[in-house]
């Protein structure tokens, strides 16, 4: 008799879920969740920052409201993930599941879309970066943005760095007569680690040079097929999706073998002889 009550206990005690798994997927979904968090407020708060007229300008390239888009979007599937996992909700693990898979599906469509249709996709890079370059100068966040892309990809404009003539402030024409004319920002620059001050005049002028002349003092490639590469070079993340895949997945199976085990003991909980 001792015997069986002793069984009984360990059946009892026994559970399919994971702790590895479970705290594991919560942690992860817990740490995006609060950057998630992060990301609205500091949308919001740059949005509020802006004037009126600058914001409604600048609408389809507003960083901010990317920033608040992709935040709340994080914040709904990793909500679905922590909670999920933490309760051990199905409905809840399926759902992070099923937006996972949609994420990692998008990711996959984008990229077979942009590789067939490239030219196409070009042109939808190019139509952006080109709006972008037009209202450099009316929104502070996207110029930050715009100069964070130049030098990281070591680039100037989207084709090149005579795309900045479609700005007013740095365009040729006559008419302007800002001193800024036939220039480009600053962030087009070479500049070497070694420089303790960095020369945010070296590009004043350049517009009017050639491409072997203007590239003693600037970047002269575009950041279109900067950009393209960097993203051919990092599909890697594509993988890296379709593995968090699998462990939601695994927690759902665990949790429904807990859920049938729980059965089984209610069962057989008035069998003398379990």
């Amino acid at each position: 008799m001792a015997r069986r009550a002793a069984t009984s206990v360990t059946a009892e005690d026994f559970s399919f879920v994971s702790p590895m798994v479970k705290y594991l997927l919560f942690f992860f979904n817990m740490l995006f969740w609060v950057i998630s968090m992060v990301m609205v407020a500091i949308g919001v708060y740059a949005r509020l920052l802006k004037h009126a007229e600058a914001a409604m300008a600048c609408l389809a390239v507003d960083p901010a409201l990317l920033l608040i888009a992709v935040g709340i979007l994080m914040f709904l599937i990793t909500f679905c993930g922590c909670i999920g996992s933490l309760r051990e909700n199905i409905c809840l693990l399926q759902a992070f599941s099923i937006c996972l898979t949609l994420v990692f599906l998008l990711q996959l469509s984008a990229g077979i879309v942009g590789f067939v249709f490239s030219d196409k996709a070009r042109g939808k890079v190019s139509e952006v970066i080109s709006n972008a370059i037009v209202h450099y100068r009316d929104d502070l966040d996207l110029q930050n943005l715009i100069d964070f892309g130049q030098r990281e990809f070591n680039c100037c404009g989207g084709i090149s760095y005579k795309d900045w003539s479609q700005n007013i402030y740095f365009n040729c024409s006559s008419e302007n007569q800002s001193r800024l004319r036939c220039s480009v920002p600053y962030s087009c620059c070479l500049y070497s680690e070694n420089v303790a001050v960095m020369n945010t005049m070296c590009g004043y002028g350049v517009q009017t040079l050639n491409y072997a002349e203007a590239g003693e003092f600037i970047h002269t490639n575009g950041c279109i097929d900067k950009l393209v590469n960097w993203l051919h070079s990092n599909l890697f993340l594509l993988g890296g999706v379709a593995l968090g895949l699998a462990i939601p997945q695994v927690l759902i199976n665990q949790i429904r073998d807990q859920v049938k085990l729980q059965r089984y003991n209610l069962q057989h909980q008035s069998d003398p002889w379990y």
